[in-house]
Parts: C-alpha cells; structure tokens; sequence
C-alpha cells in the first residue's frame, strides 16, 4: 500500500481519500473514490492501521450509498448518521427566482460563508475551510454561488457536475432568511447551470430528520431515492 497522492491511500487498484474531519485533529474521514473499484475489507482494514499509525483516534467515512458499505461493515463501522438521498431529472427544471441578489463567490466571501454554514448546521453536520475547499475540488466542474439580497452573505451552494450528473454539493442559509426564498433561489439557479450542460440528473443528500431541507427539495422537483446514504464510524484501538 502506498500513498503516492497526498490523502489518497492506493493498494492496488482500490483507492480512498483520507482527509481531517472538520477540524477535529483526532478524527479522520475516509472516502472511496468514485473511479476505484468498490473497497473490499482487506483494503479497508489496511486504511485503518495506516489511520492509527498517523495518529488518529477514530474513522468516520463519508456518505456511503448501499453498496459501498459491505466492506467497512465487516471491518468494524457502525452506522452513525443516515440520510435521505434525492434525485432530479434535469429535463424539467421550474424557472429560476429573483430578488435572491445571487452572484459568483469571491474569496473574501469565504469568511461570511463559514459562518452562514455553522449558523445553518448542527457541529457534526459542519464545515471549516478545508470542507469547503474539498467541496468545491470534488468533482470536475463546480459552481459556487452566494445570496446577497441585502448587502449581506446569507446564504451559498456548491453545485458540481462530473459527465453527465449533477450534485448540489452543499447549500446552507442563514437561520434568520430561511423561508424567504433564498435556498430556492440558490437550487434553482444550480439545476439551471447543470441543465445548460446538458447534465441529466442531480441528486442531493440531506440528514434524515431534516424535513425544512426535505421540502425544499422536493419543491423543486426532486424525488427521494429507496435506498438513502449513511455515514459511518469506527474508533481505532489504542
């Protein structure tokens, strides 16, 4: 096994990203690559003694569709949070709002999307700016928007596209403009980029128990997917 790209681990042709779990220096995050073969246990178990021997205290992986389980399952990952998977089929996209004062995000807007995101989200679910780097760098061409409709950063997304799907990334709005029209806004603005690169479906993942993300979602046209994702957890030994 070697690690010939920073954070990504190879053994043969299965590979994973490992990365820091926003912000938390004994927490690792360990994501399969979606170009690799799906992890088998061995190479599983082969990440996590490379994870201790770095140091780190315990393993969280990243959204996981069915799947790609099976391998972290058998070596010791519990389930830790699931979530609701959605769908769109981009040939029907509802017209795009205004009055959002949507525009491209600049880096001196990173400071005011940090704290819209941690506003919006409870700590686990929460970005530092690494997270919002790796959101951005996830897939080959990405999108990132803010909502300004009053002078203010309130609300952003990362919307990224890879072929011929589509994948709103991230999407946080201040607690205070929720329900206003601004997370509509910002989707509808992302399906319709996507939809301009003929891209032929988005899909978006939010945390069960989420019903305000839930209903804006479905809002706009996606659809839930039978099987959801889930984030797994395993501490390591000592």
């Amino acid at each position: 096994m070697s690690t010939a790209l920073p954070g990504v681990i190879r053994w043969g042709a299965e590979q994973a990203r490992t990365a820091v779990w926003r912000g938390q220096p004994a927490v690792a995050c360990l994501s399969p690559l979606p170009d690799a073969p799906p992890p088998s246990t061995a190479f599983v178990r082969r990440c996590l003694d490379h994870l201790s021997a770095e140091g780190f205290s315990s393993v969280i992986t990243s959204a996981l569709a069915p799947g790609e389980r099976a391998a972290f399952l058998q070596a010791g990952f519990t389930v830790y949070e699931e979530l609701h998977l959605l769908a769109h089929d981009l040939r029907r996209v509802p017209p795009a709002g205004t009055g959002a004062g949507l525009r491209r995000a600049r880096a001196g807007d990173r400071p005011a999307v940090l704290a819209v995101d941690a506003a919006a989200f409870p700590p686990f679910w929460r970005i530092d700016a690494a997270g919002l780097d790796e959101a951005v760098r996830a897939t080959a061409r990405a999108r990132f928007r803010v909502a300004e409709p009053d002078g203010l950063v309130e609300g952003y997304a990362v919307t990224g596209r890879s072929g011929r799907r589509g994948f709103v990334q991230r999407l946080a709005v201040s607690p205070g403009r929720q329900r206003r029209g601004i997370g509509r806004a910002l989707v509808l603005d992302a399906l319709g980029w996507l939809r301009r690169w003929r891209v032929d479906q988005a899909v978006v993942n939010t945390q069960v128990g989420n019903d305000a993300a839930l209903v804006l979602y479905e809002s706009v046209g996606f659809t839930r997917e039978p099987d959801g994702l889930c984030v797994l957890r395993r501490d390591l030994d000592p």
